[in-house]
């Protein structure tokens, strides 16, 4: 599968890399996959990190 990236990636190298940083470090400190925090971003459409915590913590309430 083939996956399109956005303008502001394929402009910006370094914005892509400061996201991936971004869930690397929300991932290893919530202890969950960084493909669950690409995925909270998704659908959120927010990379805001105080927003992405907020879906993880909700996610681990109805567990």
């Amino acid at each position: 599968m083939v996956q399109s990236r956005t303008k502001a990636e394929s402009a910006d190298p370094t914005a892509a890399i400061k996201v991936e940083e971004e869930v690397a470090y929300l991932a290893k400190r919530h202890r969950v996959s960084p493909a669950i925090v690409r995925e909270i971003i998704r659908r959120a459409g927010s990379a805001e990190r105080a927003a992405i915590e907020r879906e993880i913590q909700k996610g681990r309430a109805r567990r």
